[in-house]
């Protein structure tokens, strides 16, 4: 396993057509790997290829990249990158990956992490009697922290409480029906979007597809690991729906950090 880390060149008229575009940024990560082919498909339960954005304090942009197989971003760094200063510097591609590996067999059961999360948190509800149930995402912080909140057992973690004396409401809730996770929890929900694109002209001539919309967020807090095997399986498997979309990635970093261990 590998962990990338690209700072994209936001000045570029091809950075630009990638940040807008998930499905665009979707092939052009897929297409870092010489052994994948466009129609190849994730086998169940085995390390997959997760990629995230992140926006910087300095308002820089940085693609974070989990996969199986060391990637080339040659055509990235061509496209949205600095090509010369790489031309210049050939210790420096214009990115920098590491094994994830050592990193990966050193969790143990105990240790404390900051973490960061984009996903997609979806449940399925139906609008009526009758109907069948349809996906649909969560669009309030209490709920979308909710989703990730039942799923954290099954990834083996737990997000961290906070202590009663930094905490606003008694017993972190607002009443006693109503938890208010983000009193409760060491965990902020930021960066929504909502995106909307349409998969038809990627699927060739005469081919209709219904338009892709998907509601993202960014989760931000601290875990706690409860089962290594299941934490290493969630982050190289990922977290959650809408993946080749840069959803479900989540990275780890020392307490009092943020982003990615380094």
């Amino acid at each position: 396993m590998f962990l990338t880390r690209f700072r994209v060149n936001t000045a570029r008229p091809g950075a630009r057509h990638l940040l807008s575009s998930p499905q665009a940024m979707h092939a052009a990560v897929m297409s870092s790997f010489s052994a994948l082919l466009p129609t190849d498909t994730p086998t169940p339960d085995a390390p997959r290829v997760l990629w995230r954005l992140d926006q910087t304090a300095r308002a820089e942009v940085m693609l974070y990249v989990v996969s199986p197989d060391r990637p080339d971003l040659t055509h990235l760094v061509e496209q949205a990158g600095w090509p010369a200063a790489a031309a210049a510097d050939p210790d420096r591609p214009g990115w920098q990956s590491k094994p994830y590996g050592q990193f990966l067999d050193r969790l143990a059961t105990g240790d404390r992490w900051a973490f960061r999360l984009t996903a997609n948190p979806v449940h399925h509800a139906r609008r009526k009697d009758g109907e069948p149930t349809k996906r649909t995402a969560h669009v309030t912080p209490v709920h979308q922290m909710g989703w990730l909140l039942q799923r954290q057992e099954a990834c083996g973690f737990r997000v961290l409480e906070k202590p009663d004396d930094k905490r606003l409401l008694p017993a972190g809730s607002t009443h006693t029906r109503q938890p208010h996770h983000g009193d409760r929890y060491e965990l902020a929900v930021r960066d929504k979007r909502t995106l909307g694109f349409d998969k038809s002209r990627s699927a060739g001539p005469g081919s209709r597809k219904p338009p892709v919309s998907l509601v993202t967020v960014t989760f931000d807090g601290r875990l706690e690991v409860t089962d290594p095997t299941l934490l290493r399986r969630t982050l190289t498997q990922g977290i959650g729906k809408a993946k080749a979309y840069g959803c479900g990635l989540i990275t780890l970093a020392p307490l009092g950090a943020v982003g990615v261990r380094q």
